[in-house]
C-alpha cells in the first residue's frame, strides 16, 4: 500500500531536527495534562463550595480507586502507541490500519468491562477501602455514574494515543479543552441551579468524556492519513492484540503497582497527624502539574524511538535520548526557580494555616529540586518502551521504586533519629536515582545487542 496523505497535524519523527519536533510534540501534551488536572480541581471546587464538605469528600474518596482500576487499561493505550508508531516509521500502512482498528475495539471492550466493575461493585469496593459511612452512599453513586462513561473515556484515550503515534498532540489538546469547558459549565448548572450535588458532578464528567470521544472518533474517521478509522472494520486482529498487550499490560501493571506502593507511603505520612497530611496533600496536588512535564517528555521519547526503530534509523536513538534528557534538565531548572518564587503563594490557595503551609513548603521545596531524577527515570522508561521493551522497565521500576521504597520505610524510617517526614520524602529521589541508573544500564545493553545483531545481518548479506 502506498503512503497515504499525511495530515498537517502529524510530525515527521524520522527526519530532520529532533529538538524542535520533540518540543512541538511535548508542549501540547503537557498542556493537555495540565488542563485535565485543572478541570478535575474544578469538579472538587464546585461541589465543595456549593454542595458541602460531605459531597466533596464523596467525590474525592473515589480518586484512588478510579486511578487503580483505570491505570491498567490505559496501559494498553501505551502498547497501541508503540505498535502504531513503529509501523508508521516502517511504512507498513496496511498493518497500521489493522492496529488502529484493533486498538479502538479493545478500548470499547475495556470500557464496557469497567462499567460492570464500577456499577455493580461500587459500594462493596468503597466499603473495603474503609470509606466513612456518612459519605458511602454518595461516593457509591458518583462511582457508578463515573464508570458509565468508561467506554467514552477509553475511546478518547486510545484515540489520543494513536494520534500521538503519528506526532499529533495538538488536536487531542483542542478536544480536551472543549470537553473540559463542557464539564465545568455543566458542573455549575447541575450543581448550583438544579442542586444535583454528587450526581450532577458525575453526569457532567461523563458528558464531557462522551464529547471528547466523539471528537476523537470524528477526527479519525475524517482522517485521510495513516490512522483513518472505518467503523465497519472494527475488530480484533490477534497478532496486533498480542503486540499491544505485550507492551501495554506491563505498562498498566507498573502504574497499578505504583499506586499501591504510594498507599504505603501515604500511610506513613498519616502517622504524623492531620496537619502534616493536609500540608503533604497540598504540595502533592501542585506536584501533579510538575509531573505533566516529565510525562510528556516520556511520551515523546517513546514515540520518537519507536518510529525511528521502525524506519531502521537506529543511529537516531541515542540522539533522541540525549535530546529528551537535555529538555528535562532545562525544565528542572525552571521548576526549581518557579517553585522558589511562586511556591508559597500557590500553596496558600489550599490553606491559610501556618503549620499546614510549613509542611507544604517543606515538601514542595525539597521535591522540586529532586524532580530531575524522576524525569530521567521516566524518559528512560519511554526509551525502553520505544524499543518494544515493556517487561524489563516494569521489573526494574517495580524493584527500584516500589521495592526499595517499601524497604526504605521498613528500615531507615524506623530508626528513631530518622523517623521524620523528611526521611519519607528522601525515599523518592533515592529510588528514582537507583531506578534511572538501572534503566540506563539496560538501555546501553540493548543498544549494543541491537548493533551486534545489525552487524551480523550485514555480514551475512
Amino acid at each position: 500500500m502506498p503512503a497515504p496523505k499525511t495530515a498537517g497535524y502529524s510530525i515527521d519523527m524520522t527526519n530532520g531536527s529532533l529538538l524542535s519536533k520533540m518540543l512541538l510534540f511535548s508542549v501540547p501534551l503537557a498542556l493537555s495534562s495540565i488542563l485535565q488536572l485543572l478541570f478535575n480541581a474544578a469538579d472538587l471546587i464546585v461541589v465543595g463550595r456549593f454542595a458541602g464538605d460531605n459531597a466533596m469528600a464523596a467525590v474525592g474518596a473515589n480518586s484512588s480507586i478510579i486511578n487503580l482500576l483505570v491505570t491498567l487499561f490505559l496501559g494498553l493505550s501505551v502498547g497501541a502507541n508503540v505498535q502504531a508508531a513503529r509501523e508508521r516509521g516502517a511504512g507498513l500502512y496496511d498493518e497500521l490500519s489493522r492496529t488502529v482498528h484493533t486498538a479502538m475495539t479493545l478500548s470499547l471492550a475495556g470500557g464496557v468491562l469497567l462499567i460492570f466493575v464500577g456499577v455493580f461493585g461500587a459500594k462493596k469496593i468503597l466499603t473495603l477501602m474503609g470509606s466513612p459511612a456518612a459519605i458511602l452512599d454518595q461516593a457509591a453513586l458518583y462511582l457508578r455514574i463515573y464508570f458509565l462513561g468508561m467506554p467514552a473515556s477509553m475511546v478518547y484515550n486510545f484515540g489520543a494515543a494513536l494520534l500521538r503515534s503519528v506526532g499529533d498532540t495538538r488536536r487531542p489538546l483542542i478536544y480536551l479543552t472543549v470537553a473540559g469547558v463542557v464539564n465545568v459549565c455543566l458542573n455549575l448548572v447541575l450543581v448550583i441551579v438544579f442542586r444535583m450535588d454528587v450526581a450532577g458532578v458525575g453526569i457532567a464528567t461523563v458528558t464531557s468524556q462522551v464529547v471528547s470521544a466523539i471528537l476523537v472518533v470524528r477526527c479519525m474517521m475524517k482522517e485521510d492519513g495513516e490512522i483513518h478509522l472505518n467503523l465497519r472494520k472494527l475488530g480484533v486482529h490477534k497478532d496486533k492484540m498480542k503486540n499491544i498487550l505485550r507492551v501495554g499490560l506491563p505498562a498498566g501493571l507498573q502504574g497499578t503497582l505504583f499506586s499501591l506502593s504510594n498507599v504505603v507511603i501515604q500511610s506513613s505520612v498519616n502517622s504524623f497527624g492531620e496537619i502534616v497530611v493536609a500540608g503533604n496533600a497540598a504540595a502533592l496536588n501542585v506536584e501533579g502539574f510538575l509531573y505533566c512535564i516529565e510525562a510528556s517528555l516520556q511520551q515523546a521519547t517513546m514515540s520518537f524511538s519507536s518510529q525511528n526503530l521502525g524506519a531502521g534509523k537506529r543511529e537516531r536513538l541515542p540522539r533522541i535520548l540525549v535530546t529528551a534528557a537535555g529538555c528535562m534538565a532545562v525544565a528542572s531548572v525552571l521548576i526549581i526557580v518557579t517553585c522558589s518564587l511562586f511556591g508559597e503563594p500557590v500553596l496558600s490557595i489550599y490553606s491559610q494555616t501556618p503549620e499546614v503551609l510549613e509542611v507544604a513548603n517543606l515538601r514542595l521545596g525539597f521535591m522540586s529540586k529532586m524532580y530531575i531524577f524522576a524525569g530521567m527515570m521516566d524518559i528512560l522508561v519511554g526509551a525502553l518502551r520505544g524499543l518494544g521493551q515493556s517487561v524489563i522497565p516494569m521489573i526494574i521500576s517495580l524493584v527500584g521504586v516500589c521495592g526499595f521504597r517499601l524497604m526504605w520505610i521498613a528500615t531507615v524510617f524506623q530508626i528513631p533519629a530518622y523517623h521524620n517526614i523528611l526521611t519519607i520524602y528522601m525515599a523518592y529521589p533515592v529510588t528514582w536515582a537507583i531506578t534511572a541508573l538501572s534503566q540506563f544500564t539496560c538501555w546501553l545493553i540493548l543498544m549494543k545487542r541491537m548493533k551486534k545483531t545489525y552487524e551480523t545481518k550485514e555480514q551475512t548479506l
